[in-house]
């Protein structure tokens, strides 16, 4: 990471959390009411003016620096922007909220989420870069030769964009009506003229540059409140993380600050904490596969493996990107296990504001509310502009670029990528003002769509020479087919898709991802003598340039390469 983003960002953070015992003003950290509020306003709007700057000092006028940040990001840098790519304002609020209800079985989202990135790790990061194109559906294309796996992939890579951004601006709405008094129509289109903004300017170079700030943001606002949290409820305060086992144990036998439980309240708090209390063993299994391939499956994290050196520093900058994302999960257990001991029978409306009220208990004042509303703000953006990036390249350079006008120039490609840039978040505004019913649902299914349909093609694509285009088509329409089924029955309460289900719409890959591979697999050998020797010179030039072999014929792009012609 550039100590030129680095030092500033950590002074601020330092400066914004000491000033909270100072500028305390007896001030409750969480108001249902609107209202502007001075000092968390005047914190805002200055992260966001840095936000906007940095974009505009990353201006580029070409799509190597649009799409890909030219390739000169370092392992720190973009180990830092892909945590902050990854932490939405759903890691940064839920996580804790959803240990606080589920206990021992909510450590399914963590275990699967960082688990995701091991994936990444050992399967796909190094052979991705090595690539060196500029989208995931563009990697997609060019390995099995035909233009109808691209335009999958690029719808698959849309309709994510769009589904997990609708659920950001809805948070990122809310934090701006609570802090500027603005009503809810109004934040949402505010925090969309943000993005807009330093996008449209900068493309990716802005964005990893800011993601990189709005990381050091978001994990100060997580983790300062803990230390003070740990001695209000006994502990020493040195290392929270491995403190509050004792909290537990203490739960375990009743103990907490409201008071001694006893009976169905001590069984109760009891069997969050035992396995399988909240969820049987299949559930818990399938939980975590479908988030750790989905997680591996996401676009708009595997594009960041694109704006690095080589693929040394793409394997290097997911260990950091590791690390980073570990120190909020680390963390996470302790808000919910001090939420247990403060309110242990506090249920939906107490995990929901976990991370709200945490400084209230700490003290930390009224600035300090500010700072970790920008925190929560910082989640929410880094998220939005990755996704927007990932969608857009998927509209703008792999159908349009690529498929309808692959003889437009390096300037009209950019320009289209910068519409489609505006009008995907404008797709995004309209649908965050009246979001559909279970939308937290909705998001989760893009984990496994991206599970269902991306994982498995990449991964063969990558590790299995015999798989062709037709094979992928199959297996790509399998699982997103099988994925919008369990979603639809999910929401039409069929049980079979239900949370006790076999196949429960968020966790439906540990079924679907295995066949969606087999699928690949079977059609592609029985179509093998249906690949023309052409295609398949072509698919075997990307898989020798994947494993660094000898005859692997894919280059760098320049600018407006023209491609080969597809089927």
């Amino acid at each position: 990471m550039s100590t030129k983003i680095l030092i500033p960002a950590l002074v601020m953070a330092a400066v914004t959390a000491s000033a909270g015992p100072l500028l305390a003003a007896g001030e409750e950290i969480y108001q249902i009411e609107r209202g502007f509020k001075l000092i968390p306003a005047i914190i805002m709007v200055a992260l966001l003016c840095v936000y906007i700057g940095v974009g505009f000092i990353s201006k580029v006028s070409e799509t190597s620096g649009y799409w890909v940040a030219g390739r000169g990001i370092g392992k720190l840098g973009n180990g830092a922007a892909i945590a902050a790519d990854w932490m939405s304002a759903a890691s940064f609020m839920g996580v804790a909220g959803l240990l606080y209800l589920k206990g021992w079985f909510g450590l399914g989202y963590i275990i699967g989420w960082t688990g995701g990135y091991v994936l990444l790790l050992c399967l796909l990061a190094a052979q991705i870069r090595r690539f060196g194109k500029y989208t995931i559906p563009e990697f997609l294309g060019d390995r099995y030769d035909s233009h109808g796996v691209r335009l999958i992939a690029a719808a698959v890579t849309v309709l994510i964009a769009i589904t997990y951004s609708t659920a950001q601006f809805k948070g990122i709405g809310l934090i701006s009506g609570w802090i500027f008094g603005m009503s809810y129509t109004a934040s949402v289109f505010f925090a969309a003229g943000v993005v807009c903004a330093y996008m449209l300017i900068s493309g990716m170079a802005g964005v990893t540059r800011n993601q990189q700030i709005q990381y050091v943001v978001l994990i100060s606002a997580f983790l300062v409140p803990l230390w003070i949290l740990i001695r209000n409820a006994g502990g020493a305060g040195i290392l929270p993380q491995l403190e509050y086992g004792a909290i537990i144990g203490d739960l375990m036998q009743g103990k907490t600050a409201a008071g001694q439980l006893t009976g169905d309240d001590l069984a109760r708090v009891r069997q969050d904490y035992l396995p399988w209390g909240n969820g049987n063993f299949y559930q818990f299994i399938a939980l975590v596969f479908t988030l750790m391939v989905g997680t591996a499956g996401l676009p708009h994290i595997m594009i960041r493996f694109y704006t690095v050196k080589n693929e040394d520093v793409a394997r290097k900058s997911v260990l950091w990107g590791l690390f980073f994302i570990g120190l909020l999960y680390w963390s996470s257990p302790v808000y919910a296990a001090l939420g247990k001991f403060w309110n242990p029978l506090g249920g939906t409306a107490v995990a929901d504001v976990i991370i709200l009220s945490a400084p209230e208990r700490a003290g930390l004042g009224i600035a300090f509310i500010g700072y970790l509303a920008s925190g929560a703000m910082a989640a929410g953006l880094s998220t939005v502009a990755g996704l927007l990036v990932a969608g857009a390249s998927a509209v703008a350079h792999d159908w349009y670029a690529t498929i309808f006008r692959p003889d437009c120039s390096d300037r009209q490609a950019l320009l289209v990528g910068r519409i489609f840039t505006g009008a995907l978040c404008l797709i995004v505004v309209i649908v965050a003002l009246n979001p559909p019913a279970l939308i937290a649902q909705i998001v989760a299914m893009a984990f496994a769509i991206a599970g269902n349909t991306i994982f498995p093609a990449c991964v063969l694509g990558i590790w299995y020479s015999k798989a062709n285009k037709y094979g992928a088509l199959a297996g790509m329409s399998f699982g997103l087919g099988m994925t919008l089924i369990a979603m639809i029955g999910w929401i039409m309460e069929v049980p079979f898709f239900g949370p006790g289900g076999i196949l429960p719409a968020t966790s439906s890959a540990l079924i679907v991802c295995p066949l969606a591979f087999l699928i690949n697999i079977l059609v592609s050998n029985a179509t093998d003598d249906r690949v023309s020797n052409e295609s398949a010179d072509r698919s075997d030039q990307v898989i020798r340039k994947l494993h660094n072999m000898p005859g692997g014929a894919i280059e760098e792009p320049a600018p407006r390469k023209e491609l080969h012609p597809m089927a």
